[in-house]
């Protein structure tokens, strides 16, 4: 019932937008005033959207159901790369977390596509909202190839999130740039699991 609405809401924003005349070669006509107009309708529009995407993200953690789609990557001391979103997440379904890094080379590595998938069980949960809306989540991955302590943070009124992978026995932090969805709306491809 949940996705039913949230779509209806999607759908219900996006259509608002279907009425709006598009830019022609009439547009050149258009008033300063009318732009501005057109401008604010679009914008609205397009803050109404992120909610709707905020507000799925926020319900998917409370589930304990959520991805993060990573497009980039940072490493130690600033290095970054920017990645594939459904080979490159973080995920939290119920107890069990995964967590994987794929590069697109040559080379498969242990996951079969160019990078490494470990997987664990989670501990010590906690999740907070802050006045503003931006949500903190920290969590503890316990499994047989990681040991990780786990920290996203959401910004207000988006679905955009960091979380960054904080290793407990180097500190080979890495951190995850990208979009929080609801696991049934991720589109993720997970690779061999490290054991």
């Amino acid at each position: 019932m949940k996705k039913i609405l949230f779509f209806a809401a999607v759908l219900l924003v996006l259509c608002a937008g279907c009425g709006v005349n598009s830019p022609t070669s009439g547009s050149q006509n258009m008033t300063r005033a009318e732009r501005d107009a057109q401008r604010k309708e679009q914008k609205a529009k397009e803050a109404a959207e992120d909610r709707a995407w905020y507000e799925a993200a926020v319900q998917a953690i409370k589930e304990r159901s959520f991805v993060l789609e990573a497009d980039r990557v940072e490493f130690k001391r600033g290095r970054f790369a920017y990645v594939t979103p459904n080979t490159n997440f973080v995920s939290l379904d119920g107890n069990k977390a995964v967590v994987q890094l794929a590069f697109n080379t040559g080379y498969s590595g242990p996951n079969g596509i160019g990078g490494i998938t470990v997987d664990g069980n989670v501990s010590g949960l906690d999740v907070k909202t802050d006045k503003k809306g931006n949500v903190n989540i920290k969590m503890m991955i316990q499994g047989t190839a990681i040991s990780a302590s786990v920290s996203i943070r959401m910004s207000a009124g988006s679905n955009k999130a960091t979380a960054t992978v904080s290793p407990n026995f180097n500190s080979n932090r890495v951190s995850f740039s990208g979009t929080i969805y609801p696991t049934s709306q991720s589109n993720v491809f997970k690779g061999r699991t490290l054991y």
